[in-house]
């Protein structure tokens, strides 16, 4: 075996594809399913089933007169109606009561009917038929008509913790290592999800589901990273893609049935918790980043962690391994003490142009991040049960890594993302636009297969986004920028539930916005420079330059063209 001299080469010798590897990535796809799971909880447990507001004269009545007598009504799941009903029939007009007689008064309800409104609504009758019997947190606790904007704010705080928590355990993560802070990440949702079993009212809600924000995000980054950096490189793309295309659909998929399996949204969070009290198991079985060993000095853990996976693969390592590699830890610390110290992310925006593209790539990642988390939660109104749109639209994820390995490098980034936006843009806003103007009469199943393809989209675009930013930011401060750019779309998350909020003043709204804001995210990628195949930037001046002269709609799959054709005129 020959003589290593670099990082990969050392991990080479080691077994970069093989018993050790196929475990990491097997516990990559549990994280793959305990992330979907926990980040999706804030629609399982919020999902509202159909109701209407109680009263003594419909206690006897079934779902479908209940909703028969309402239909009438501007804003039937809150409008209470007390009994005395004003009715005109023909050229006569009439008092009646409903217990006086029911069957009278709904044969004239039907004909043509204006109801008073005598007091607020402060019970409800809700169609658990609809939800297949899974009782949420909403209909338990009443959360609805008035006191919608008590889940709302509730879920809203969840991107406030999911933030904070990007923020705190990025840092920590660079000084603990990413082990304990993946286990801590998980534990945060344990606790979070935990607790909010508990919570009865808006404060306590707000602040479990705070905590339980603090998970996301990092419970499965940091597992990526310790997979990306124990693997073989040419191996990384596929493996990685294909454990979340696989893995992170399945549990999108089934954490609908598994909470109406359960029945009830407090069995559902337990659910989530069990499973993911293996991952502090984690600590014992899978090594440190060795390269963040590396870059805290700490060479002989490093060297350990590379030992155990030999070990693991039932590889021998050579007599020449300790020395190869300490001779590339060497070369690694020369290369960083012949470095300048390196600049802060304000240095992004001291330049014109590279201060554009960066607010460019930061309002890209805004606008894709709300776009993924509201369009994957916008199940509700669709005239179809939201557990079967929810698998439905989550089905997508799989195709969308699919079709990203395929096309992104044969199109390029600018063409992958805003394509993908595009699409996305179109079939959301369609749905709105069929919602708007055939009102209770849209046909379900081409609302979900709008649907659908519009998740298909955004999710392309969410997959692809990482690697855009991570391309086009200069090496000195890449990871500064592209955790800025993250954290800055999950702080504009916050507003997505809002944006699903105004659903209950026009039930188009939602679809029609999140178009909007696709669109917009589409026009964005186009002001942004190719990276395929092209060395990215190593320094400020290098991100300045990067793409200069480019036109506005050129893709990398015009310069493939262009070569052939130069190519056929050379021959």
């Amino acid at each position: 075996m020959g003589r290593a001299t670099n990082i990969d080469q050392i991990l080479g010798k080691c077994g970069d594809f093989n018993r050790y590897q196929y475990m990491l990535l097997g516990c990559f796809c549990l994280i793959n399913v305990l992330a979907s799971m926990h980040y999706y909880s804030q629609t399982i447990i919020s999902f509202v089933p159909e109701h209407w507001c109680y009263s003594e004269n419909l206690k006897n009545a079934s779902i479908d007169e209940i909703r028969n007598f309402y239909s009438r009504q501007a804003n039937p799941s809150c409008t209470k109606i007390d009994g005395i009903v004003n009715a005109k029939y023909q050229d006569f007009s009439y008092d009646t009561r409903w217990d006086q007689d029911p069957k009278s008064f709904e044969s004239r309800l039907k004909r043509d009917t204006s109801v008073e409104i005598l007091s607020p609504c402060n019970q409800w009758i809700y169609d658990y038929d609809f939800l297949f019997g899974y009782r949420s947190m909403t209909s338990e606790l009443n959360w609805v008509c008035q006191n919608t904007w008590k889940s709302v704010m509730g879920q809203s705080t969840y991107f406030i913790g999911s933030v904070v928590g990007t923020l705190v355990l990025g840092i920590l993560a660079d000084i603990i290592g990413r082990l304990p802070v993946l286990i801590a990440a998980h534990l945060a949702g344990i606790i979070g999800n935990g607790l909010t079993i508990f919570a009865t009212d808006e404060i306590s809600f707000a602040i479990c589901r705070f905590i339980s924000g603090i998970a996301t995000d990092n419970n499965f980054v940091m597992m990526y990273i310790l997979v990306m950096e124990y693997i073989a490189p040419k191996m990384r793309t596929v493996g990685l893609n294909l454990c979340i295309g696989i893995f992170y659909c399945l549990g999108s998929v089934i954490t609908p049935w598994l909470a109406v399996w359960l029945g009830n949204w407090k069995l559902y969070l337990i659910a989530t918790i069990l499973p993911a009290l293996i991952v502090p198991t984690f600590y014992f079985i899978i090594p440190e980043s060795a390269q963040w060993l590396i870059s805290k000095n700490k060479v002989e853990k490093a060297l350990v962690c590379y030992q155990k996976i030999a070990k693991f693969n039932r590889k021998t390592l050579d007599d020449n391994f300790i020395t190869d590699f300490k001779t590339v830890v060497a070369d690694i610390n020369v290369k960083k003490a012949a470095e300048d110290i390196n600049p802060s992310i304000i240095a992004l925006f001291k330049t014109p142009r590279l201060r554009r593209l960066t607010l460019i790539l930061f309002f890209k990642s805004m606008i894709i991040t709300l776009g993924y988390d509201a369009i994957s939660k916008n199940v509700e109104g669709l005239g179809m049960s939201p557990f079967i749109l929810f698998s439905l639209s989550a089905s997508a994820i799989l195709p969308a890594c699919l079709v990203l390995l395929a096309l992104q490098d044969r199109i390029g980034r600018k063409a992958m993302a805003s394509s993908s936006l595009l699409v996305s843009g179109f079939f959301t806003a369609g749905t709105g636009i069929i919602l708007a103007y055939q009102k209770g009469f849209a046909d379900p199943i081409l609302l979900a297969v709008l649907s659908i393809i519009g998740r298909f989209g955004v999710t392309v675009a969410y997959n692809s986004g990482a690697q855009y930013a991570a391309e086009l930011i200069p090496t000195c401060v890449r990871g500064q920028g592209v955790a800025a750019a993250h954290v800055a779309g999950y702080a504009l998350t916050f507003f997505s539930t809002y944006i699903l909020y105004t659903a209950t003043f026009f039930k188009a709204m939602p679809s029609l916005i999140l178009g909007v804001l696709s669109f917009a995210g589409a026009l964005c990628c186009l002001f942004l420079p190719e990276t395929l195949n092209r060395k990215t930037p190593l320094t400020l001046q290098e991100g300045e330059e990067f793409g200069k002269g480019e036109k506005f709609f050129h893709f990398a799959c015009f310069d493939k063209a262009e070569q052939r054709r130069d190519s056929v005129a050379f021959s």
